[in-house]
């Protein structure tokens, strides 16, 4: 894999830090701010995406908007750490939606979950009915968030930069 810093320049470095933050600039806005014509912006734009840099655009949807107020760091212990324990985990934690991000983890728990629900009785149920379900969990540790302090999607790109 290339080195990013090689080929992602500072036009691209502006292009990727203003689509971070506003997905819907148009390529007029995005081109003038980035200090190039349109052109050569919406090539660029295209470039990136084509090579996999910009993997898509989404609308941000406010969670308590849709209800759901409750947020969860699920901690997963599983029996052993073989590829077809973490296989079955893996396989029935993709298909659920409230869980928003799943890692594969180094340190005392296995996994890290994040997951997004209603209440704390939609919680006990995904905790009943999927995860205790899943015959190579061991142990299960979970962290009720109090308070989003920082939340942002925008990856950082000052490293590259340098």
């Amino acid at each position: 894999m290339p080195d990013p810093r090689q080929v992602l320049d500072e036009a691209s470095l502006r292009i990727l830090d203003l689509l971070q933050t506003n997905s819907e600039i148009s390529n007029a806005e995005l081109a003038e701010r980035v200090g190039m014509s349109a052109s050569p912006c919406w090539r660029r734009v295209a470039e990136l995406r084509a090579r996999g840099v910009l993997r898509g655009a989404v609308a941000l949807v406010d969670p308590l908007a849709l209800g759901l107020a409750v947020n969860v760091f699920v901690h997963v212990t599983l029996k052993q750490q073989d590829k077809a324990s973490l296989k079955v985990f893996t396989d029935a934690i993709a298909r659920r939606p409230e869980v928003m991000e799943c890692y594969l983890m180094t340190g005392e728990a296995d996994f890290m979950l994040r997951v997004v629900v209603e209440d704390l009785l939609r919680y006990q149920e995904l905790m009943l009915d999927c995860l205790t379900q899943i015959p190579v969990v061991s142990n299960i540790r979970s962290s009720f968030a109090l308070d989003q302090v920082k939340y942002t999607t925008a990856l950082p790109t000052s490293h590259l930069r340098r």
